[in-house]
């Protein structure tokens, strides 16, 4: 078994990548509603939700990854999620052009840390293998944003 504590081993110093929580009902009344309690911070499994701008909770990716407990939304006090039955978000993952692979430097640091696997290595010829992108495959867990050595990663909104 993978000892996942030592998954962010070799990160580097991240920039805040932070995403609203999962599940919530009206992103444009969130800030209305959230009475900003810490509720869903000290609920969370994986201590990923932190106070962002004006003290409103959001996932800090940097700080792990998302496993989808739904606890966060059992402990608002206020009807601000959807139900679990719902997805949680439409995010998936993008890499940019400054990924080490891209950049023909052996690294697949996004995929190991990719449990669903929607980040894969494909061989080229005269190059490293590169990564692609499987949308169908990722939940937007963010599992593979803290492992990147150069930030390469962030999440983006699906339609």
């Amino acid at each position: 078994m993978v000892d996942q504590r030592r998954r962010f081993f070799l990160r580097s110093a991240q920039s805040s990548q932070q995403q609203p929580l999962p599940w919530i009902r009206d992103s444009e009344l969130f800030t209305e509603h959230c009475t900003r309690c810490g509720e869903c911070q000290r609920a969370c499994e994986e201590n990923i939700i932190v106070s962002g701008d004006g003290g409103f909770p959001s996932i800090d990716f940097n700080k792990g990854e998302c496993t989808f407990c739904y606890e966060c939304a059992q402990h608002c006090p206020e009807p601000l999620f959807l139900p679990e039955t719902h997805l949680p978000w439409k995010q998936v993952v993008s890499i940019k052009d400054s990924c080490l692979a891209k950049q023909n430097i052996e690294c697949r640091s996004c995929s190991d840390a990719c449990d669903t696997r929607a980040i894969r290595f494909q061989h080229r010829l005269g190059s490293v293998a590169q990564p692609e992108i499987q949308i169908s495959d990722c939940s937007g867990c963010g599992a593979c944003i803290a492992p990147c050595p150069v930030n390469a990663i962030s999440m983006e909104q699906h339609p």
